[in-house]
């Protein structure tokens, strides 16, 4: 390890249980943007990011509004000749339920066996926070920093980030940067660090079916009209064929399919189908045929149902027809799939397959197109110098699985390359219960991005 490595070691080291401390405050806020009780909430945690920016050093911090929740701005923009980076990531989270799961409040943060337990951990109030303190290291230790920055800390990713988006189509000078970086993705496994070069994109919409007009008597009315909850199951029963391939009319015809060296390398870099069933508990995987696990994950799309709800599920029995029923449904898109395009084929086929006797409609409700990175970037090679040098291994390039929709909107609006460096783990549990961040790896993030700041002057 180099003698600034060290340095910045010994700093973090002994501000680690002030820096905890501030964590634990930041995940207390229950900055929930899907639910509208929440909205002072994500005023609080925005608030909080001006206070902690400011006081790590940056400057021109300041909540800037949009038609959704606003997000906030910082810079430090004293390095001529210096590349600038905008650091992009979240302070609202996802909702806690089921919460009778949780082993602890989700916003009552515990610590223990080395890890931080609470909802927003590792997805992405863990992982934002190690940006500023890695920037307050850097200006506390030199007095100023490498290369020039700007923040984009935004309310709303959890919901689309629709406002921002939408503010971007024509403020794109106060983002403009020579690269994007992203850290709210995940390590290939503990001690492995990945730097992620592809996410998937996103469609995702409500499917409502309405069928009497109120809830009938199952004893009187059963056998006679269509039940809402029967007409919703064969709906989604229909989205995939036997061998679990999606059964969509022109779904796969724009996918790009990869090439065999890539598709190698993966088994390289990701664990066995094996560890993937020991890991969650399951007896066996499922699938479209002739891919693993993780080229599922990583290269096909995927369709997906997130909830159902109708009727009655209260304790006991309630013998009923209900008169409604409804679905949230998300497709994970790769290269070259369009959003638009997916829609219009999935609402086509939940109306082909529409019982008689109820009316079945949907809203669209988020949308995002799949990235891919190219890799011989300079703040690649930055990326990977500083990963080895925290780590002390190489690290691995991955794709992910999950979606990042402002990552298009970033591509296509500010026209410059992301970097994901991620520090969550795969199995950290973002958006369920027990969600967590080890705490290794935010010790190990810390230096990460201080020593990529600093190897981008390079």
């Amino acid at each position: 390890m180099s003698t600034f490595s060290q340095s910045l070691h010994r700093y973090f080291e002994a501000h680690e249980d002030e820096h905890l401390k501030e964590l634990i405050e930041f995940l207390r806020i229950p900055s929930i943007s899907t639910l509208e009780e929440h909205h002072k909430d994500i005023n609080a945690a925005c608030s909080w990011l001006i206070n902690k920016l400011t006081i790590a050093g940056l400057e021109n911090v300041q909540a800037i509004e949009t038609d959704g929740y606003p997000f906030v701005y910082a810079d430090w923009l004293h390095a001529p000749g210096k590349p600038t980076v905008l650091i992009y990531g979240h302070y609202d989270v996802q909702p806690v339920d089921p919460i009778e799961l949780w082993e602890s409040p989700p916003f009552s943060p515990v610590v223990q066996d080395d890890k931080i337990y609470a909802r927003g951990a590792t997805d992405d109030k863990g992982q934002v926070f190690l940006h500023i303190k890695a920037i307050e290291a850097l200006l506390a230790l030199t007095g100023e920093l490498p290369i020039n920055i700007k923040c984009c800390i935004e309310g709303e990713e959890e919901v689309g980030s629709f406002g921002l988006t939408k503010w971007l189509e024509n403020n794109q000078e106060l983002l403009a940067a020579d690269f994007i970086v992203i850290s709210d993705t995940p390590l290939m496994q503990q001690g492995i660090p990945a730097i992620c070069y592809a996410v998937r994109g996103l469609c995702a919409l409500q499917i409502d079916v309405q069928g009497p007009q109120m809830d009938l008597h199952s004893g009187g009315y059963g056998g006679a009209v269509s039940n809402p909850i029967h007409a919703l199951a064969k709906i989604i029963q229909s989205f995939h064929d036997e061998s679990g391939k999606i059964a969509i009319d022109g779904f796969y015809d724009d996918v790009l399919h990869i090439d065999v060296e890539e598709r190698n390398q993966f088994s390289t870099v990701a664990p066995p189908d094996e560890y993937l069933m020991n890991q969650l508990g399951v007896p066996h995987l499922y699938g479209e045929p002739g891919y693993t696990a993780i080229e599922r994950t990583w290269i096909r799309p995927a369709i997906d149902t997130n909830g159902i709800y109708g009727g009655f599920s209260g304790e006991g029995t309630k013998t009923i027809i209900p008169s409604s029923a409804h679905a949230k449904v998300s497709i994970r898109l790769v290269p070259d799939q369009k959003p638009k395009q997916v829609f219009e084929q999935l609402e086509a086929h939940i109306q082909l397959h529409a019982m008689p006797g109820v009316i079945v409609t949907t809203t669209r409700v988020d949308e995002g197109l799949p990235y891919v990175a190219s890799l011989d970037h300079v703040a690649v090679q930055a990326a990977h110098y500083a990963y080895q040098e925290a780590y002390q291994v190489e690290p691995v390039y991955i794709r992910m699985g999950g979606s990042i929709p402002i990552v298009s909107t970033f591509s296509e609006q500010l026209n410059a390359p992301i970097i994901l460096m991620g520090f969550g783990l795969p199995d950290e549990q973002a958006h369920a219960p027990n969600e967590h961040f080890h705490l290794d790896n935010f010790r190990k993030g810390l230096l990460t991005l201080a020593l990529f700041f600093t190897q981008l002057a390079q």
